[in-house]
């Protein structure tokens, strides 16, 4: 058995702070706690122990459970600090959602580092010390749930980016010796429905999880990757079921967090717009146009990229003085590396010069431009 100094400490001004790594832990975290009592090295030769007799016990206690005579041991020959360690094991919760139980509620164990203790969401845990008879030294700290976040490493990624989310969320590290994974629900304009991924704990208790995933332009959502096509809004999802109060316990929270999808390549370079030509009924080029026939402005659209892209194609006709005779616009999706003809009937009014001018946007609410715009002088009869 080990023999403890008694004769040494100064009972009437004790001196054995105890501290703990954290100021606030969460319902499953590992709480390393140390005390520092050199009147308590009782032989400077040897690695002493404190805490595991029945005279000058060291007891770590909830409302509920405790560990009683919990050892500590020296952390160094002569040094007067003494160190333990426990595991928090929470209580019976579904943690994810998924209509399990995600804990093993248990306590036991006698020290340095075998101990489990239960304790509840808003709880606390007690240290108390019995350093000499009738003296007894406590230390408390708060046990309670955190508020997860989830967020996109970048504001924008690119279509041959691999895209990371990440999730803060301390009360899933459910082991804190092992990685734990998170589930997440990612998802596009162009794939509302998404698909679900796993998140993954980046070290063993660090409480903050990972995940990555693929943009596919060109193939159906599967595994990590997610059909998104440029310009679509990614959207990540992930459902907190562990909330710190005013919640209560079996509430959960909808977390969202929003990213883009763009193109390496600069926008003005995506699309190639032709020059346009005018046409009769029938598609045959018009070789002189008279004022109140009826004929078609053709242009066409060249896709230069691996991928589909939306767009708006828009024909605009001014007449001499400026003046805006007719504006229209045809909204559509281009396939990669496809040629795509678009047209619009027009019919001038009078004769006279006329400059038709087309452009190329991602859409009519945001109006980048995919290709340079065309502008063409005609003479009306």
């Amino acid at each position: 058995m080990p023999v403890y100094g008694e004769t040494i400490p100064d009972y009437d001004n004790p001196y054995a702070p105890i501290i703990t790594d954290k100021s606030v832990y969460t319902w499953t975290d590992k709480v390393k706690i140390s005390i520092i009592a050199p009147s308590w090295n009782s032989d400077k030769f040897l690695i002493n122990s404190i805490g595991d007799s029945q005279d000058h016990p060291i007891k770590i206690s909830t409302r509920e459970h405790s560990l009683d005579q919990y050892r500590f041991t020296e952390t160094d020959v002569n040094s007067g600090i003494f160190t333990a360690e426990i595991t928090l094991t929470g209580f019976p919760h579904d943690a994810d959602g998924d209509g399990d139980i995600d804990t093993t509620p248990r306590t036991f164990g006698s020290g340095p580092t075998s101990g489990f203790l239960e304790v509840d969401r808003d709880s606390g845990i007690t240290i108390s010390f019995e350093f000499a008879d009738g003296v007894i030294l406590t230390k408390s700290v708060p046990v309670s749930w955190n508020l997860g976040e989830i967020q996109f490493a970048k504001e924008i990624f690119f279509t041959n980016d691999a895209i990371v989310v990440i999730v803060d969320d301390p009360d899933m590290n459910l082991n804190p010796e092992a990685l734990d994974q998170i589930p997440i629900q990612v998802s596009s304009d162009s794939d509302i429905a998404g698909i679900e991924i796993t998140a993954i704990e980046t070290s063993e208790s660090s409480g903050t999880f990972m995940a990555s995933f693929f943009p596919s332009q060109t193939s159906p959502s599967s595994g990590n990757r997610l059909y998104s096509i440029t310009g679509d809004n990614i959207v990540a999802k992930y459902s907190d079921h562990t909330l710190p109060k005013p919640y209560s316990i079996n509430d959960d929270l909808e977390l969202v967090t929003l990213t883009k999808i763009d193109s390496s390549v600069s926008p003005i370079d995506r699309l190639k717009s032709s020059p346009v030509f005018l046409s009769d009924s029938l598609g045959s080029p018009l070789q002189s146009i008279s004022e109140s026939n009826q004929v078609q402005i053709v242009g066409s659209v060249t896709n230069q990229q691996n991928f589909m892209q939306k767009f708006v194609y828009i024909f605009q006709v001014k007449d001499s003085d400026n003046y805006v005779e007719s504006i229209s616009w045809i909204q559509g999706e281009i396939s990669p590396n496809q040629i795509l003809d678009l047209s619009q009937s027009w019919t001038p009014l009078k004769s006279g010069t006329y400059q038709i001018e087309t452009f190329v946007w991602t859409s009519l609410k945001d109006p980048t431009a995919l290709s340079s715009p065309n502008f063409k002088l005609i003479s009306v009869e």
